[in-house]
């Protein structure tokens, strides 16, 4: 009876011990780092510091049908996005372990049945139990886990929303691409039909005794080399198409149908909100993996410590064991323990404090990466912001000079026809208006691209799925497969 009253009071001092204990390392707090007040660029004619538009930005700011299809194509299909979809389930599992820590550690069940001979007589012994070990999170540690799994899930999430961001933004540039070079070809293909014009001149007054064969090479050699332009043109055309395929989750010759006619350019709208630079650090999916991450660190610090101090269990045993098969349930069949112990390494000092600077130097670099990372959105925002404004500055001026280059085209032709100018002129002429219009079309992917890159660079459209678990996005297919696979899924992927 005393030996009894010794475990069970044992038992009581380390559940007491348990509930009073301790958590070792720091207690984690987002870090501060400077944040600019304002943007260089504005106030400006086309942008302010009101907040951003909604989460769908490409709708509001483009206004294109075909733009917003491929995007939601994407968006269910993009198998980098079902990757870091899963990443986060993985995530999830590691939380749901890291839980599952807390409680008894070992539990079993067992059972046996022995039949042995000795001295000429049988003997048969049977038994069955339940025994199990507890370790007490005295010092912390399976709460430091919990706090570990629990901040790379966030970084897991919040890795999921940046990779929406940056599908939709790379479907959007990619498709302004497609637009532009179109473009680009129509350009082309209208002046090569201008300069078979001006061929066909030259020659008719070649054969009237007005001009030499010299106007007539001249005028063929820029006819071939514009022609020259038009496959180079082509083979980018194609590369895009087939870039744009991949982000949608589709072989290239599946995305042909979505293109059977010529669209133009996007447009951008003539003002766009921005925000403040202070709403970075909330918007950025990047910021927010990076300090997420340096919370998981900080808990491993504690983990680290808790390695320095002994661990403490208690346990037990209960069961029953007989000779013969029916007496294994009479009361005096029965048998049980209880046992408290602790583990220390107290040999492994110099290992273990090795381990707490590795994962205090591990949080110091993971601090100082995320505040690298704070001040490269910060560059990366008032880079886009300056490209998008100074873009839209070169957009205004080759208008004009396109307009003003057209206008020569025109007079020089009608010029020459009257025999008024050599058709030297005529062909440079000709030469800086092909030239003028492709960078037109240029300029104006150029805008349309820049602001796509504000918005990249601002956090824009993480929100789309914000608060959705992202294991919901993943084709029922695929979850059809895992279950398949394990049944160890049914009640987790519904």
């Amino acid at each position: 009876m005393r030996n009894g009253s010794s475990i069970s009071g044992l038992v009581v001092l380390i559940a007491a011990l348990a509930s009073g204990c301790t958590m070792l390392g720091p207690d984690y707090s987002e870090p501060s780092v400077p944040v600019q007040d304002k943007w260089l660029e504005v106030p400006d004619s086309l942008m302010n510091d009101n907040p951003p538009v909604e989460p769908e930005w490409w709708k509001n700011a483009f206004q294109d049908p075909d733009l917003d299809r491929l995007v939601d194509i994407a968006l269910q299909q993009n198998l980098s996005l079902r990757s870091a979809g899963l990443r986060v389930l993985q995530s999830q599992q590691q939380l749901a372990i890291a839980i599952g820590s807390q409680y008894p550690q070992q539990q079993q069940v067992t059972g046996s049945a022995e039949r042995e001979r000795a001295a000429g007589i049988i003997f048969n012994n049977y038994s069955l139990g339940f025994n199990l070990t507890w370790e007490a999170d005295f010092w912390g540690r399976f709460r430091r886990q919990i706090e570990s799994a629990s901040a790379a899930l966030d970084a897991s999430v919040a890795s999921y929303e940046g990779a929406v961001l940056s599908i939709v933004s790379q479907v959007a540039q990619t498709y302004v691409v497609i637009r532009t070079l179109q473009d680009r070809l129509q350009v082309a293909r209208e002046n090569i039909r201008l300069q078979e014009s001006s061929v066909r001149i030259t020659r008719a007054k070649l054969n009237a005794g007005e001009v030499s064969s010299l106007d007539v090479d001249q005028a063929e050699t820029l006819l071939n080399n514009t022609r020259a332009s038009v496959p180079a043109l082509e083979t980018s055309l194609q590369q895009s198409k087939n870039a744009l395929a991949i982000l949608l989750g589709q072989p290239p010759h599946e995305l042909a149908y979505l293109f059977d006619e010529e669209g133009r350019i996007p447009i951008p709208p003539a003002e766009v909100a921005i925000g403040m630079p202070q709403d970075l650090i909330r918007r950025r999916p990047d910021i927010r993996v990076a300090e997420r991450q340096l919370a998981a660190q900080s808990a491993q610090i504690g983990v680290a410590m808790t390695e320095l101090y002994p661990a403490f269990f208690i346990g037990g045993s209960i069961g029953t064991t007989a000779a013969n098969t029916g007496d294994l349930f009479d009361y005096s069949s029965n048998t049980w323990n209880l046992f408290g112990a602790f583990q220390w390494n107290i040999l492994n000092y110099g290992r273990l404090q090795s381990n707490v600077r590795l994962q205090d130097a591990r949080f110091q670099q993971l601090l100082v990466d995320y505040r690298s990372t704070v001040l490269q959105a910060q560059g990366d925002a008032e880079n886009a912001i300056v490209a998008y404004l100074r873009s839209h500055e070169q957009l205004i001026a080759y208008t004009q000079a396109e307009a003003a280059s057209q206008r020569a085209v025109d007079i020089a032709r009608s010029q020459y026809r009257n025999g008024l100018i050599t058709f030297n002129t005529v062909i440079n002429t000709l030469t800086a208006h092909t030239q003028q219009q492709d960078l037109l079309s240029n300029t104006r992917g150029s805008v349309a691209n820049n602001l796509v890159q504000v918005y990249r660079a601002l956090g824009g459209g993480w929100e789309i799925r914000a608060g959705r678990d992202p294991v919901d996005f993943l084709p029922a297919a695929m979850k059809d497969q895992m279950r398949d696979r394990t049944h160890a899924w049914e009640g987790v992927l519904n």
